[in-house]
């Protein structure tokens, strides 16, 4: 009977590479967002509020990446139809807002981002430059 498995975990390293990849993406777009970088259980590993960017959006980019680590895609995946019965089952836990990503390193899901302030493609936009940093995937590579 097998009782433990190796994981693998985010660097402190690779917060800061994926931050700092994000903020350069997001300055490149003119667009100041919040950044919030999270370990496979939701916890937050690094985060950022850019001068400019909307202070509630922290607490949507929060949930974002959350919510992408929760499920392992991005936070699109989630159904149209259900996004308000879940956000209502989970007391906002879980969001289909767009801007949260997994972040896989080979197989293994060790994160997720949430990225919020701009419109939702910018938002995606940013949470892939800061997966790039590291190359990392949205799906098990």
């Amino acid at each position: 009977m097998e009782v433990t498995k190796p994981t693998h975990v985010l660097t402190h390293t690779a917060v800061m590479a994926m931050l700092e990849a994000a903020i350069g993406a997001a300055e490149q777009m003119g667009q100041p967002q919040c950044i919030v970088i999270v370990d496979a259980s939701g916890e937050v590993l690094g985060e950022i509020r850019m001068t400019g960017a909307k202070y509630l959006s922290r607490k949507s980019a929060a949930t974002k990446a959350r919510t992408a680590a929760s499920i392992g895609a991005p936070t699109t995946a989630i159904p149209e139809a259900v996004r308000p019965h879940i956000a209502a089952a989970t007391q906002n836990g879980v969001t289909g807002l767009p801007g949260g990503l997994p972040i896989y390193v080979g197989r293994d899901l060790v994160g997720g981002i949430g990225v919020g302030s701009g419109t939702g493609d910018q938002d995606i936009a940013v949470g892939q430059a800061a997966l790039a940093a590291i190359s990392a995937t949205v799906t098990p590579a």
